[in-house]
């Protein structure tokens, strides 16, 4: 079985964007994303660039780090979109969700370069 596991289609994001400061259109969480409808190549390849660094933090790292950074940056930028877009993890997926293979020539911890 290959991860992540894509869902399509799926009520989560909906719900999940009720409480979220973004409206979300897909969500990684552990070896599962959700979708509100079909995921286009660039949004699987984001959300594959987040598995991998879940894997990286034993995906309870990643959680810890993401609300972390999440509420580091709300403080200092005080809107919840900006926030959201200058989370390290949030950095490098936008940047390289559409770069060919990136997977392949990812190298560990690249979420580093964006603190």
């Amino acid at each position: 079985m290959q991860l992540p596991i894509f869902i399509e289609n799926s009520r989560v994001p909906v719900v999940l964007s009720k409480v979220a400061p973004i409206k979300i259109w897909a969500i990684n969480i552990g070896p599962f994303v959700w979708c509100r409808g079909a995921l286009t190549e660039s949004t699987k390849q984001h959300e594959c660039i987040h598995w991998e660094q879940q894997k990286e933090l034993l995906i309870f790292g990643f959680l810890v780090l993401y609300a972390f950074y999440y509420f580091k940056n709300l403080i200092k930028l005080k809107n919840g979109s900006d926030a959201y877009r200058a989370i390290p993890f949030e950095m490098e997926a936008f940047r390289n969700e559409h770069v060919n293979d990136y997977i392949k020539i990812r190298k560990r911890y690249e979420w580093l370069r964006y603190i």
